[in-house]
């Protein structure tokens, strides 16, 4: 129902700044919250940023907060992740994922849709 492509990841130094897009299609109009996960061997899934359907309200996780921002395009189903001041510990693959309803969440279970992930390497 909602297939979901990410784009942006890649190399950078250690200060640096990417941007993330993540596109999203869907056949049948619903509001979707959307939110950014990352994940580094062995380790779980972890929350990065998410944002309401109406792009009203944000949340971060503590590691991040100050330096990444998530805003969203419904016009173009288009959902970013601003990465600012990169730290080697962001290094890691970044997902975009999706929840058909207006409120994001911090758990990855709570999303049923994802997209196949994009690397995000940050040099020392």
């Amino acid at each position: 129902q909602v297939q979901l492509v990410e784009s942006g990841g890649g190399l950078v130094q250690a200060g640096g700044s990417l941007r993330l897009s993540c596109q999203a299609s869907i056949r049948t109009f619903s509001p979707y919250a959307m939110g950014w996960f990352h994940q580094t061997p062995g380790k779980e899934r972890e929350f990065v940023a998410g944002i309401r359907w109406s792009g009203a309200s944000t949340k971060y996780a503590d590691s991040v907060a100050g330096r990444f921002t998530i805003s969203r395009d419904n016009a173009n189903n288009t959902v970013y992740l601003q990465m600012n001041s990169l730290k080697p510990e962001d290094t890691a693959v970044y997902y975009c994922a999706a929840r058909l309803t207006y409120y994001s969440d911090t758990n990855w279970r709570a999303y049923a849709y994802w997209g196949p992930g994009t690397q995000v390497t940050v040099s020392s």
